[in-house]
């Protein structure tokens, strides 16, 4: 990987986004004064990123989605606000916070949307973690510090076209060749992949067993072509990993590692950033509902006023509320390195299918204008489809809790 980065982080620059005159005037909301369970570092790193994204975020995020084009010059805006794993130490390009600093930012990064929250967590939890955690000394100076600042872009390689909620199926191999190891195979459904300057692979050894590496994008063989024609998560950029005879060195393959393990650590990382996040994506289809109701009038009178209404948000800031105090709690245990990947799942699936019924009832209260790019409702409805169903399905998820209670394995 040569010292002077790729160009085509500016690819879609700033100026390439038309500006929205539709201010951002999200209120945060918390009915059971939760923040006072967080540290003052916590509150200030949110507004930092709320500050943030407001401003340089929310005016261009419908038109991206519009689009279907990635703003990839916030790769640099997400690194200088500390959102390229927040919680992985400062002299490996992270934030030196705790785990809930990094729910509270990706919550705040998924109030705008789901997209930008991936861009930020794929690089954090699925590429700078597994680095940090398994790779020799050599390897994590070489890639976490450009990492961390943005000047790289990581990509995280493990779902293969016939290997989805089975990673174990995979077909990516590497074979050992000397001094170095020869990758082949494909990957898909990879976001970030067709910008990124490196992917962390999983691949199957000659003994079956699973390695991961660091894989670099300008690798001969190596290509990423990008995936069209999304309907969700369009403000991302997602695409496939393909490698024909890839020429991988020993030294960016993962010394102390074998197994699912490994993959599965990345993602319990990933998956505890979406139960935060998913909160984020409930928080601003409420308050956007919220408003419109006391605003908008019939019969005489705001729609708010009318029972009907009345019982959805009510039930909408309850279910927000119940998940809000789900998080903290996980994020407590994690603190302590003490949540298990069985709680990570139950926070994941029950907080995103909240999110996911909190931004239809919120479509219904706004009406036709809520199927408009004027509002964010139905670009977080569709976006929360896909959160529903990746890192692990909303089905796969509730296996993973029945497998916990029961101690016995219900796939296959």
């Amino acid at each position: 990987m040569p010292e002077t980065t790729t160009t085509h982080h500016n690819v879609t620059k700033k100026e390439d986004f038309h500006q929205q005159a539709r201010a951002d005037r999200y209120q945060f909301h918390d009915y059971y004064l939760v923040d006072d369970l967080f540290e003052d570092y916590h509150r200030m790193a949110r507004q930092s990123v709320r500050d943030w994204v407001k401003a340089e975020v929310s005016p261009i995020i419908e038109d991206a989605a519009m689009r279907g084009k990635c703003p990839t010059h916030l790769f640099k805006g997400l690194a200088e606000v500390g959102a390229f794993g927040p919680s992985l130490p400062v002299e490996y390009g992270g934030g030196g916070m705790d785990e809930i600093a990094y729910g509270v930012i990706m919550q705040e990064l998924e109030r705008c949307d789901s997209g930008l929250r991936s861009m930020a967590s794929v690089q954090g939890s699925l590429v700078m973690y597994p680095i940090y955690k398994y790779a020799t000394e050599e390897i994590k100076q070489k890639y976490l510090p450009k990492l961390g600042s943005g000047d790289y872009i990581g990509c995280f390689g493990l779902t293969e076209p016939n290997a989805g909620s089975n990673p174990g199926g995979m077909l990516t191999n590497i074979v050992d060749d000397g001094d170095a190891y020869i990758l082949n195979g494909a990957k898909m459904w990879i976001t970030n992949s067709p910008i990124a300057d490196l992917a962390v692979v999983w691949a199957k050894d000659e003994e079956g067993k699973v390695r991961g590496m660091v894989v670099d994008a300008d690798s001969p063989g190596f290509s990423a072509p990008e995936i069209h024609g999304k309907w969700s998560l369009r403000a991302s950029i997602t695409g496939e990993l393909v490698f024909d005879n890839v020429r991988v060195p020993k030294e960016n393959v993962f010394p102390d590692i074998r197994g699912l393990r490994g993959p599965l650590s990345c993602l319990s990382k990933a998956r505890y950033g979406i139960a935060w996040g998913a909160i984020g994506a409930a928080l601003d289809c409420y308050d956007s509902a919220l408003r419109y109701g006391l605003e908008r009038e019939q019969f005489g009178k705001p729609i708010a006023g009318f029972q009907l209404q009345q019982k959805k948000l009510a039930e909408m800031i309850t279910e927000i509320t119940k998940a809000q105090l789900l998080a903290w709690r996980l994020g407590t245990l994690a603190n302590r390195g003490e949540a298990t990947p069985a709680q990570i799942s139950m926070a994941k699936r029950n907080n995103v299918h909240m999110a996911l019924e909190v931004a239809r009832e919120a479509r219904q209260i706004h009406g036709g204008m809520g199927i408009t790019h004027e509002y964010p409702i139905m670009r977080h409805m569709m976006n929360l489809e896909t959160v529903l169903t990746y890192e692990g399905t909303h089905d796969v998820h509730l296996l993973i809790t029945g497998h916990d209670i029961t101690g016995i394995n219900a796939f296959g």
